[in-house]
This record gives C-alpha cells, structure tokens and sequence, in this order.
C-alpha cells in the first residue's frame, strides 16, 4: 500500500464536508488543468450516488465551481466565495485561462439518480469542443479530500520508503519496542523521508494555526447556520456565559481568560462542548477547517488538544506536535485498514476514527506508553462502531455539529480509562476494532451511509417539511 504522511491525513481546507466539498474541490482542480491543454468550450459534471444524494447540503456544486475556477481550498478568502459563485451566475459561464466557457449551473451539474460502480462518491467531468466529446475524466471522493483518478490515488507523493513501514498497530509498536521511543518518534522519522525537517515544521504550524483560529472565530460568531434548517449557533453563546464579564479582543486574551476559569467537570465538560462546536459552525458556514480525518468530523481534534492545553498540567502548545504526529498515525491506520469515508462506512468512519486519534494524541501528551496509546485508540472507536451517517437535508449539521462534542469526550474518557489500564491485560486491539469497524461499514445499510435516506433525515423531515 502506499505510504501515507500525517499530511495527508490532516488537510487545511474549506468546509462543510472533505468528501463532498474538498475531494471535489481537488477534482476539479486537476480537470481544470487537463482542459487548459484543450481546446473546448463548454464543461458538464455528473454526480453520483452520495455525491448527488447529498451534494446540495455539502455545497458540492459549490465547490466543483471553486476548483473550475482555479482557487485552492488551503488559501482561499472564504469571504469572496459568494461573490464568486455569483458571478458565474451572472455570467452563464466560468473563465479557465482567459477563456470563456459557458457553464450554466443548474443544467450543467448533473445530480444522477443512480450510484455509480466505481464508489459511492463518484464524479465525472466532460469537457466538449462544440457538440463534440473533447475530454472526460472519472474520479472518486474517497474520504478526508483524499480523490482516486483511473483507479490510482491521487497523491502529491512519489512512491517511497519509509525506514518503518507501517501497515497495522501490531507493526507499530513493534518499533517502539525495539527503539524504547514513542509512537510519535517513529511517525517523526518516517515524515522525514516524504519532506525536510524545515517543511514538516511549517505545516504542523499551520495546521495548528489553522485549528486554533478556527476554533476562536467560532466562539465569536453567532447567527444562523446557512442551508435551510435554521440552526443557531450555539458556541458563542456558550463561550460567553463561560467567560462571564471578562472581555477579549485577541485569541491569546481569549485563551489566557479560559485558562484562568474553574476548572470543575461541568466547566470543563461544557469547554471542550464548546471547543468543538465552534469548529463546526464554522466548517457548516464553508470556512476553513482541517480536515481531522474529515472535515465533518474536524472539531474533536482542536477541542481535545484544547482540553490538553487548558486543562492539564504541565501543558504547551510546544506538544501539540506530537499530538499531531500519534494522531495523524491512527489516522493512517483507519485509512488502510477500513475507511474514513461516511459514505462507505457510516459515521463510525468519521467521528469514530477522529475520536480514535485523538484518544490516542492526548494520551501520549499524558505520558502514555504507546501501547497505552493504541488501547486509548481502540477503545474510542469500540464506542462508536456503528455509529450511521443521517445528515438532516444533507446538510453537515444536524446530527454531525453535536457528534463532534461527543466524540471529543469519548476520546477524553478512552485517554483516561487506557492511563489507569494495564495495556497487556486488553483483550481487544486497535488491529482487531479497525477490522470489526471494516466489517461493520461493508454490512451497513446503504441508507445510513450519507445519503439522507434514513434515521433522523427522514424522521425530522417528516416533522419538518423543509427539511
């Protein structure tokens, strides 16, 4: 299997989803730049099966016009994105290297009736001169921005080796083992061999600067989630009963006054809550988010490492590093051994498997062993094995926004529960819980894999017509 970098587990991106929004972001980023050698001057896109069931309340079509357009995820303005959108409606049409192309949106993204073959997120692009078939590329959205062309990843990766191969937990802490480190030593020594120490500081600093603003400016934000369903934003309004009288005009004032509040298990409890849904009001509002493995799943991680900072002893944002690194491992593991695509396994892919690797960061910072890592790991998923995707009006929202508090929670409870464990007395292990998540995802219903064809989608849209 190809190997895999932390970096292409956490992703800065554009929300609400990293398989519906940023996977068909980047696809049609790479389309783009095949049509640029073309002489063409219309572009349609089909969507099928997740992807077109729903693809509205994911801003798919949205983010299919971003990528035509040129724009990446990882440096948009998120402010301009209406007016940009708007202009192509305006215009009929969308410019790719100077050139006019008629492009009208509600004809030309096609949302199929049917799954396609290839994977439930499946899109095809097809560029023509006239009346004639120019260019036509099939890709699949395969979960956390991840995006499969002609059945080979796409990666910015060439192949490599890696000095410890890791295909599973078992091989993992064999390393550890017999070089008495830590898991994010090894993960630290692998990373080395896709880029330079230099670059591998830089993207763990954006990615924790990323995270850090995000959750901050979801905590300043109040107002009404777009979409249709009305939902309110709730993070602001916790964080201001929390902090009281105290007023901030920075996120270092912000955090400083946080961490100087009682630190009582109803405060604290309501503080990673808090964390969490800040992040993901703000990825439902089509802001920058990375990717946790997903972006609907994008708040447990910053709300856990929050916790870390805030809550525990000894704590610096000089750790989150190695947080990141242990994390983003898990994440690899998931990625190999199952799926972190709803689609394909339900929610259990994505809240579960980022409140597997968060369990697993923070009890390393706690100074876990990385055998009491991987239990914290396993046992955050055992709870959430599954656990189905239902998305009300296909909008990440409701239940998704609330799953990421919960799922921060149970990473908290699985770090505490592995600390006080004797990790050679687990009868279950990562290894084993990642092939009963597989199992599980391959059994599921269809129905209760993104598609808002059951549980709470139907069930609310029955009270709710709007829905």
């Amino acid at each position: 299997m190809e190997p895999l970098s932390i970096f292409d587990i956490f992703k800065i991106g554009v929300g609400p989803s990293s398989s519906h929004t940023l996977g068909p972001w980047k696809a049609a980023l790479h389309f783009k730049s095949i049509c640029e050698k073309r002489e063409i001057n219309k572009i349609q896109v089909h969507l099928y099966g997740s992807l077109s069931k729903t693809g509205r309340g994911h801003a798919t079509d949205k983010a299919i016009l971003l990528g035509l357009l040129g724009t990446q995820p990882e440096t948009i303005d998120t402010g301009i994105i209406p007016t940009l959108l708007e202009n192509v409606r305006s215009q009929g049409g969308l410019n790719i290297s100077g050139r006019h192309l008629y492009f009208e949106i509600k004809t030309d993204i096609i949302f199929e009736r049917f799954e396609h073959e290839r994977h439930p997120n499946t899109l095809k692009f097809v560029a023509y001169k006239d009346e004639l078939k120019v260019a036509e590329e099939l890709y699949a959205s395969v979960g956390g921005g991840f995006i499969e062309r002609n059945s080979e990843v796409d990666s910015d990766q060439e192949l490599i080796n890696l000095p410890y191969p890791i295909e599973n937990g078992k091989e993992l802490i064999e390393y550890t083992e017999k070089n008495q480190c830590k898991i994010s030593d090894i993960v630290k020594q692998n990373e080395l061999a896709f880029r330079s120490k230099e670059d591998i500081k830089r993207k763990t600093e954006e990615l924790i600067e990323t995270m850090l603003e995000c959750v901050y400016q979801g905590c300043t934000i109040e107002g009404i989630l777009p979409g249709g369903l009305n939902v309110a934003r709730r993070a602001k309004n916790l964080c201001t009963r929390l902090t009281g009288q105290d007023v901030f005009s920075s996120r270092s004032e912000w955090l400083k006054i946080v961490d100087e509040k009682p630190k009582s298990f109803n405060a604290v409890n309501n503080w990673v809550s808090c964390f969490a849904l800040a992040v993901n009001e703000q990825n439902a509002s089509m802001n920058r988010v990375v990717t946790s493995p997903t972006n609907g799943a994008a708040g447990v991680i910053p709300a856990v490492m929050l916790y870390y900072l805030l809550f525990c002893e000894n704590s610096s944002v000089s750790h989150f590093p190695n947080f990141l690194y242990t994390a983003g491992e898990v994440g690899c593991l998931f990625k190999k051994g199952a799926t972190i695509s709803a689609a394909v396994g339900g929610c259990q892919a994505e809240i579960g498997v980022s409140s597997s690797m968060a369990a697993a960061g923070l009890t390393e910072l706690l100074g876990g062993t990385p055998e009491q890592c991987l239990m914290a790991a396993e046992i955050a998923m055992e709870h959430h094995l599954g656990l189905t995707c239902d998305p009300v009006g296909g909008l990440v929202q409701i239940p998704c926004i609330e799953r990421n508090a919960m799922g921060a929670i149970k990473a908290i409870t699985a770090s505490n529960l592995a600390l006080h464990s004797d990790s050679e007395k687990a009868i279950v292990k990562l290894d084993t819980v990642i092939k009963t998540m597989w199992d599980t995802a391959l059994e599921m219903n269809h129905k209760y894999k993104e598609t808002s064809e059951g549980g709470l989608a139907i069930h609310l849209a029955v009270i709710n017509p709007n829905c």
